[in-house]
């Protein structure tokens, strides 16, 4: 089984050859993860900004551009969190809000031409390289390989939406953004802290005229 080759050695030609594809498929998103991280660094992104941009992005890409609506369901946050990684990415010319020409109540977020173009310049390396990886491969051998990583991402995004769903509510609505947010995580996204549910007061022993409360709130 495919749960049992993730985290041992296979025995089977076919158990090897599914674990070194899961092997090669977490390789990819770590490398792919830190040159993201590498961009977001370079351009003044937190996380979460780099998050929205590729939503946004990937919709542009499909011919299917998100709403405010859409971003805050598929990053999971709070409306206010939206707004704020929105403006954060229009004010650096990244995206930008466009009225829907058939209804001007909703808005739609596209990808910016000037954030398009600092993204071209730092991936264009990248970019050749994944050319010349292609090359190696007939079209029939990529549909294969389109087929296959198509299905991934629908399974992933699935199991994604259980925990999402099956997660206790504190768990629920979180950007993953720091406790103390950084020179470029402004502090209305970091996680509130719970304040202590005030504790009652009690009558000691011997009566002193008023009850003095055992503890107080935590601040």
């Amino acid at each position: 089984m495919l749960a049992e080759s993730v985290f041992q050695r296979p025995d089977q030609p076919r158990a090897r050859l599914i674990s070194s594809i899961v092997s090669q498929l977490r390789l990819y998103v770590s490398h792919a993860q830190h040159i993201g991280e590498s961009f977001a660094a370079h351009n003044a992104l937190g996380h979460a900004d780099l998050h929205a941009l590729l939503v946004v992005m990937e919709a542009e890409l499909a011919g299917q551009p998100v709403t405010p609506g859409d971003l805050r369901a598929e990053l999971n946050f709070s409306s206010g969190s939206v707004t704020g990684v929105v403006d954060r990415l229009e004010a650096a010319g990244h995206v930008y809000r466009d009225r829907d020409t058939a209804d001007r109540r909703k808005i739609f977020l596209r990808y910016a031409e000037p954030g398009a173009a600092v993204a071209r310049e730092f991936f264009a390396p990248l970019a050749r390289r994944t050319e010349q990886v292609m090359r190696n491969f007939s079209d029939q051998e990529l549909e294969v390989v389109k087929r296959f990583l198509g299905s991934m991402v629908e399974t992933t995004r699935e199991h994604r939406d259980e925990l999402r769903a099956g997660a206790p509510a504190p768990l629920r609505n979180r950007s993953r953004r720091p406790q103390r947010p950084g020179p470029t995580e402004p502090a209305e996204l970091a996680e509130p802290a719970e304040s202590a549910e005030p504790t009652e007061p009690t009558e000691s022993a011997e009566p002193t005229g008023s009850a003095e409360p055992t503890g107080s709130a935590a601040p």
